[in-house]
């Protein structure tokens, strides 16, 4: 499996959509809290190439993006490949 992380802002209506997503999937992921002004938002900054919303989601370090984009993967059918679920 490849290792999931999203970056997160509590009450984030769109982090809490992606991460609900990633749940119904059940892949394992790592949360990262990274509320503004934090040094985990920083790092998401930095990681996405300068990505200043969240969720900040990454597998295997390469950056998906946001809520819109893991959820157009998904319309796509393409998020299961990504995330190793593809047979």
């Amino acid at each position: 499996m490849p290792a999931i992380e999203i970056y997160t802002q509590p009450g984030c209506p769109y982090c809490i959509r992606a991460v609900r997503l990633l749940e119904s999937k059940n892949v394992p992921f790592q949360e990262i809290n990274a509320p503004r002004g934090t040094p985990e938002r920083e790092q998401a900054y930095e990681r996405s190439g300068g990505g200043t919303t969240v969720p900040q989601i990454f597998v295997d370090g390469r950056s998906l993006g946001g809520c819109d984009d893991l959820m157009r993967m998904e319309r796509q059918g393409t998020l299961d490949s990504v995330l190793g679920l593809a047979a």
